[in-house]
C-alpha cells in the first residue's frame, strides 16, 4: 500500500515537473511577452522575469523593446534641380507596443525598411542639390516625420533618421570643383582690388603730406637707403627724382640765374657790285634768248 502511494505521489510529481516545465517562461529585461489564448490576444503583457502560462493553451511570443539600427539601400532618383543622385540612409526605430507590432503588421521591420525607402525616394524628388549637401538635418526632420505618421499604429516609434552619403556623378562632381574655384578667384580679386583701393588711398594722402612739406619726401628718401643697405648689398641703386633735383636748384643760395637767349642778327645787305654782276648776267641772258626771256629790270635792280 505504502508502495503504491510512493509510485502516485512520484508520477503526480513528474507530471507537475512536467506541467511547470511546459509553462515556465523567462522574459528578458529587454523584451516584453505576449500571450495567445487560443489564437486571442490576451490583455496582460508579460513584464520582465518568470512567468507562467498554460501549455498547449496559451502561446508567448517575446518582443524585442530595444532600438534597432536598420540601413536604408542606396536609393537613386532626381533632385528638383534635375540632378541625378544615390541618396542612402540608416533609420533608428524601437517598438513602443509589443502588441501593435504583432497584430497590426505582419513584419514591423520589413515595413519600416520599405516606408524608409519609398520616403527617401520621395525626398530626393522634393529637395535640390543644394540641400541635400548642406542641409541635411532639416531633410533628416521631414524624412523622420513621414516614417513616424505610419508606424505609430504599427507600435514602432522613430527615434531619429540619417542620411549618410550623397553619391554625385563625376561630371557633376568635376562642374561643382570649376564652380568653387571660379568662386574663390572672384574673392581673391575683390579682395585684392580693395587692398589696392585702399593702398591708392593712403598714398594720396602720403603725397598730400609730401607735397605740403618737400622735406618729408628726402625722409623718406632716407628711410629707402636704410631699408636696402640692412641687407648688406655691395651695390646701391639710388633713384633720385626730378622734382628732388629741382627742389635742391632752388634752394641752393647764389645759383646763377639762366640767361635768355639771344635772338638773330640780321642778314647784313646786298653789295653794290653783287647788284652789278646780276645786271650784268642778265643783258647777256637777254642777247642769247631774245624776248623770250624776261630779264629783271635793272631799275629793280638799282632799286
Amino acid at each position: 500500500m505504502i508502495q503504491d502511494l510512493l509510485m502516485a505521489a512520484a508520477g503526480a510529481a513528474a507530471v507537475v515537473a512536467v506541467y511547470a516545465a511546459a509553462a515556465a517562461r523567462v522574459v528578458k529585461q529587454y523584451e516584453r511577452g505576449v500571450v495567445f489564448r487560443f489564437g486571442r490576444l490576451r490583455d496582460e503583457i508579460r513584464s520582465p522575469g518568470f512567468t507562467m502560462i498554460v501549455p498547449v493553451v496559451d502561446r508567448l511570443h517575446k518582443v524585442n523593446m530595444q532600438i534597432v539600427t536598420m540601413p536604408v539601400p542606396a536609393q537613386e532618383g532626381i533632385t528638383r534641380d534635375n540632378v541625378t543622385v544615390r541618396v542612402d540612409a540608416v533609420v533608428y526605430f524601437k517598438v513602443v507596443d509589443a502588441a501593435d507590432a504583432l497584430v497590426r503588421v505582419e513584419d514591423y521591420k520589413f515595413a519600416v525598411s520599405q516606408m524608409a525607402q519609398t520616403s527617401l525616394r520621395s525626398i530626393i524628388g522634393k529637395s535640390d542639390l543644394d540641400d541635400l549637401l548642406s542641409n541635411r538635418e532639416k531633410l533628416n526632420q521631414g524624412l523622420e516625420l513621414m516614417l513616424d505618421s505610419p508606424a505609430m499604429g504599427w507600435g514602432v516609434a522613430i527615434d531619429r533618421v540619417e542620411i549618410k552619403d550623397v553619391s554625385l556623378p563625376e561630371t557633376m562632381k568635376r562642374s561643382m570643383a570649376r564652380q568653387a574655384e571660379a568662386d574663390r578667384e572672384r574673392r581673391a580679386r575683390v579682395i585684392n582690388a580693395d587692398a589696392e583701393l585702399q593702398a591708392s588711398k593712403k598714398l594720396a594722402e602720403a603725397a598730400g603730406v609730401m607735397s605740403d612739406q618737400p622735406a618729408a619726401l628726402q625722409l623718406r628718401l632716407l628711410q629707402t637707403v636704410m631699408a636696402v643697405s640692412a641687407e648688406k648689398n655691395s651695390t646701391l641703386v639710388l633713384p633720385i627724382p626730378v622734382e628732388l633735383l629741382r627742389f635742391l636748384e632752388r634752394a641752393t643760395p647764389g645759383a646763377p640765374e639762366t640767361e635768355p637767349v639771344a635772338a638773330p642778327e640780321a642778314a647784313p645787305p646786298l653789295s653794290e657790285a653783287y647788284l652789278k654782276g646780276r645786271a650784268a648776267a642778265a643783258d647777256a641772258i637777254e642777247d642769247l634768248t631774245g624776248s623770250s626771256v624776261d630779264p629783271v629790270p635793272r631799275d629793280a635792280d638799282a632799286a
